[in-house]
């Protein structure tokens, strides 16, 4: 969740942690924080609010922090409020630990309480100094800094991602991980770790994963892992196959633009390599090894969270429709609380763009531990979701930089589709409509690229309702997940109040809420539920609310019932949603940026939740 960033070796260590920081700043943060070792001392930054403040303050401090070991930090909040006091790093009571931390610490309270005997205060109200004290009560005279840790992580239930230095080995790294990603680069005489591959790019593009339950020591020269119950660990160390230039703005205003406008490429990505045109199939290598069971399966349940979610549904309704296997869509929040039913013939997928999100990552183990086999659809090569699945599919959308999901959607989707395409044409799908469907995915870019050019219309829609208060999203059949990912992508980046139904839904409450000064949105394409949508158009209308449409191209019919339509390209109905979301995207854009809202870093989200 929060960026986690620390380095020895030769080089100024400001410029290191700042710049790595700033690689993490859309994963979403409140603080920012910096300690290093400095005459055998720790040095200490902490600033609330963007890391402009913190980059201010020790690039200004008359030399105070130079130094070529220390760690940095970029806070979400969850135990304390934003502020100073509670930003990382943390430093213990006696000054010989500094602590930097994702995650949370579940038995923070009793920590303290053991500690209070012990005469240790606290000062904030974090779990964080709480986990600072316990790695400091543990390090004595007779034990390393590696031992200290490992020791006091045996005692702490829930998550972490942590990178530990003290003055008193000045020389010296120890990071762990539990639950919250951690990746170490391998350098020439220096070392790194990080939350996020991006923040290591500058440095080497040489890495190695922590699993859940490593620890690691990095010096200038080496790099040692262990687990936390002491045995000698061999990691594979592999190479970043993107570059810098994947995770900038590239000309364009904000990361969101530059992911939206991407998408006729990362759909293309997404399928390169997987399509057989004439064989009117799909090939999906991830899947080979465990594909029998997947094919034969009697029930299907997807799990994920927020925007995946939403990618979920539409798979749900592709799964059903081509392969007739009966599927279940659940929160993955909610999937290991309510001990679900699963048999042996059940099969879960698990979707999930950075292949961390903690929720979904605690469903795929809860799967596995009922003995189902367990299938990843993720973004990021190497996380732990795609390490632990029985078998899974990359999306291949590249680095994801804005906090509101887009490109990463739509690669869902069409991973989804593939999917389907595949067990379908081994179940019961024709070659010919196998052909037809292959063809049409492969026009699917084309089609996106062509919706760019209603975005002189889109503006104009935002300028009319940026102001709006409330938004209702509609949609049937495929599109109402597709309703739900454009409230969902206004709300997040604009903090306009949004909410998505199924439009038939819309008479029994929503109606209630529709006047004069009410935007409706809805998906309104030529498919099976085409007169049913028209119908609830003339609901909204009746009562004088503004029809916003997103219309299959040509149809005159829908002018005549909206205030505004925005057209796309016509394609075959179960793959509508990778275009109506589009013009749904830049219309949370538009109305986000004349807000004045960063679209980039939203208030209050994360880009990778690792925390439940």
């Amino acid at each position: 969740m929060c960026g986690i960033i620390g380095y020895i070796g030769n080089k100024k260590i400001v410029p290191v942690i700042i710049n790595g920081l700033r690689r993490m700043e859309y994963r979403g943060y409140d603080s920012a924080g910096i300690a290093v070792i400095a005459n055998d001392e720790l040095r200490l930054s902490k600033k609330p609010g963007k890391l402009v403040e913190l980059e201010n303050v020790v690039n200004n401090g008359n030399g105070a922090f130079d130094s070529s070991i220390g760690i940095g930090h970029t806070r979400w909040a969850t135990h304390g409020v934003p502020n100073e006091t509670n930003a990382h790093p943390h430093i213990s009571q006696n000054k010989k630990i500094a602590l930097i931390h994702n995650g949370i610490v579940e038995n923070y309270i009793a920590i303290r309480q053991e500690l209070a005997g012990k005469g240790y205060q606290f000062k904030t109200e974090t779990d964080t100094e709480a986990l600072a004290n316990l790695i400091e009560a543990y390090y004595t005279d007779d034990k390393p800094l590696e031992e200290a840790v490992r020791l006091a992580l045996m005692s702490v239930d829930g998550t972490y991602g942590i990178a530990v230095i003290s003055p008193t080995e000045p020389d010296k790294i120890v990071t762990a991980r539990h639950g919250s990603p951690i990746v170490l680069g391998y350098g020439d005489g220096e070392n790194i770790v990080a939350s996020d591959a991006a923040a290591i790019l500058d440095h080497t593009k040489h890495v190695a994963y922590l699993d859940d339950g490593e620890l690691a020591i990095l010096t200038r020269d080496n790099v040692v892992i262990k687990t936390i119950d002491n045995k000698d660990v061999k990691k594979e160390v592999e190479e970043i196959v993107y570059d810098l230039e994947r995770i900038s703005k590239g000309g364009y205003d904000h990361f969101m633009l530059k992911e939206i406008m991407q998408q006729p490429q990362t759909i293309t990505d997404a399928m390169r390599g997987r399509l057989l045109p004439d064989e009117g199939d799909a090939r999906l290598g991830g899947l080979a090894a465990e594909l029998q069971s997947l094919a034969y399966a009697r029930r299907i349940l997807i799990t994920a969270c927020g925007t995946s979610w939403h990618a979920a549904l539409i798979g749900e309704y592709l799964f059903e429709e081509f392969v007739r296997i009966p599927v279940e869509v659940e929160y993955a929040s909610e999937f290991r609380y309510r001990d679900p039913v699963l048999s042996n013939d059940s099969t879960v997928f698990v979707i999930s763009q950075s292949g961390e999100t903690a929720d979904t990552l605690a469903a795929l183990r809860e799967a596995k531990r009922k003995g189902v086999k367990s299938f990843g659809i993720c973004n990021v090569v190497g996380s732990t979701i795609a390490r632990e699945s029985d078998a899974g599919v990359y999306l291949h959308a590249g680095p994801e930089i804005g906090v509101a999901s887009t490109k990463a959607f739509t690669s869902q989707v069409t991973v989804l589709t593939l999917i389907t395409l595949l067990l379908a044409r081994m179940r019961s799908m024709s070659a010919s409509k196998g052909t037809e469907i292959v063809k049409e995915l492969q026009a699917l870019p084309g089609k996106i690229e062509s919706i760019f050019s209603s975005i002189p219309e889109i503006k104009d829609i935002a300028k009319k309702y940026y102001e709006a208060s409330n938004f209702l999203y509609l949609g049937r059949g495929y599109n109402f997940p597709v309703a739900l990912e454009g409230a969902l992508k206004l709300k997040e980046i604009s903090y306009i109040h949004a909410e998505g139904y199924p439009a038939a839904e819309m008479k029994h409450g929503p109606i209630a809420l529709i006047d004069e000064n009410m935007p409706v949105v809805f998906i309104a394409t030529k498919d099976s539920s085409y007169e049913k949508i028209i119908s609830n158009i003339e609901e909204v209308r009746a009562r004088k609310g503004r029809v916003i449409a997103i219309a299959t191209e040509g149809d005159q019919e829908i002018k005549n019932r909206a205030d505004h339509v925005i057209y796309v390209p016509p394609t075959l109905e179960f793959l509508t949603p990778l275009l109506t979301i589009i013009p749904l995207q830049l219309l949370a854009y538009y109305i986000a940026i004349l807000r004045g809202c960063d679209v980039d870093q939203p208030r209050n989200l994360a880009k990778s939740v690792t925390v439940e």
